[in-house]
């Protein structure tokens, strides 16, 4: 794997990071858009630590992981009981 050094910036705060070349484009979208969520917080709610705004961005990214692994799981639920009437089905077919 080639991997590279970067460095990022979060918040004010410099990261050195070491990853795949691969996914170096990523991580630098992934930054900035941290980045402009920790700005658009502190606007929205007039904070003055970023410690606040990563926390409140935080919350968020929990929430939607929560909401996202809820709707997985129903969706294997559905998924597994309908395979599991279509193995019936093929059950009671002779052949």
């Amino acid at each position: 794997m080639n991997e590279i050094s970067i460095n990022i910036s979060i918040a004010g705060r410099k990261y050195p990071l070491t990853i795949a070349a691969s996914d170096e484009q990523n991580i630098r979208a992934i930054s900035k858009m941290i980045n402009e969520k920790v700005q658009a917080y502190g606007e929205q709610f007039s904070l003055k630590d970023n410690q606040d705004a990563l926390a409140m961005f935080a919350l968020e990214l929990a929430a939607e992981y929560q909401k996202m692994s809820l709707q997985l799981e129903a969706n294997t639920e559905q998924t597994n009981k309908e395979l599991l009437e279509i193995k019936q089905l093929l059950a009671s077919v002779q052949l």
